[in-house]
């Protein structure tokens, strides 16, 4: 991978390393659901008025719009409602280990959709990298309860994986109708916006906010950074490298909260935090030296 596809890499890693942090500061007055209304419908906003400042068009046929309803069917509305609730059910270190599946599902969807083949070192990173997940959340997954609460809390976060990966794929399809990045996902935020705020009001959830500048300033910070900066790099960094290897960004990410979380909440790494994370350091290595295919 060359500097500017690892520059989209970092870029995407350390900032979706910090919204685990800035999304607590999120709950609490204002339903998750609420708040993911907000965070894509300001981020499909500033989208939308970047494209036209820069005079891109904004018009496209149907077949591309039923691309940009999918995409942000699964990738801006069900993956996120269901990330929120499964946490509601289970520890945030097993949501992440979880997550980090869609490493997996990314390549077997390529294999699937695309045909693609599965490059073993890729394989072989991506296991060693989830490994190393597991071990520095082990405590977690020991603690966990195999009551009914507990596998719903599993089941939530594994479709959510599940339809963050199919959103992924069909970002690859939008690559290959040569559809633009930048406007692409404005139309898919602006859907998955909808979606979020049809499926709340047919719930009943409450449309309250938070005038904070706790709740403000997160929300400000999740709208153009972790939504506008971070998609922008994730889903062009897909275009360059493939579905399978940019989605070992997913692996990643969990090591920069963890980093954070030691310097604002005072997390204690212990020689497990260590082990982990040198596994996962490997498995990126591994990932990210194989060859595109």
């Amino acid at each position: 991978m060359n500097a500017a596809g690892w520059g989209l890499y970092l870029l995407a890693v350390l900032i979706w390393g910090s919204t685990w942090l800035l999304i607590t500061f999120q709950l609490g007055k204002v339903a998750p659901e609420a708040s993911i209304v907000y965070r894509f419908a300001l981020a499909a906003l500033v989208m939308f008025g970047w494209s036209a400042w820069r005079g891109l068009t904004l018009r496209f046929d149907r077949a591309a719009h039923i691309r940009f309803a999918l995409q942000g069917a699964f990738l801006f509305c069900l993956n996120y409602v269901l990330f929120y609730h499964s946490e509601r059910f289970i520890s945030s270190g097993l949501v992440a280990l979880i997550c980090s599946g869609i490493a997996f599902f990314n390549m077997f969807g390529m294999r699937l959709l695309y045909g693609q083949a599965i490059a073993p070192t890729v394989a072989l990173g991506s296991s060693i990298g989830i490994a190393g997940i597991m071990v520095v959340f082990w405590p977690e997954v020991r603690g966990f309860s195999a009551g009914h609460a507990g596998w719903l809390g599993i089941a939530l976060a594994a479709i959510a994986t599940f339809s963050a990966s199919c959103g992924n794929l069909v970002s690859v399809s939008q690559r290959r109708a040569n559809l633009p990045v930048l406007q692409s996902t404005a139309w898919a935020m602006l859907y998955g916006t909808l979606l979020t705020g049809l499926y709340a009001l047919l719930a009943g959830i409450p449309f309250g906010f938070d005038f904070s500048l706790r709740y403000l300033g997160s929300l400000a910070y999740l709208v153009l950074f972790g939504s506008v900066v971070a998609f922008m790099s994730y889903l062009t960094l897909i275009a360059r490298v493939g579905a399978a290897k940019a989605a070992y960004v997913n692996v990643t990410v969990p090591i920069v909260a963890l980093i954070l979380s030691a310097l604002v909440e005072g997390f204690r790494w212990q020689l497990a935090t260590f082990v982990g994370i040198g596994l996962s350091l490997l498995g990126n290595l591994l990932v990210m030296q194989a060859s595109k295919r």
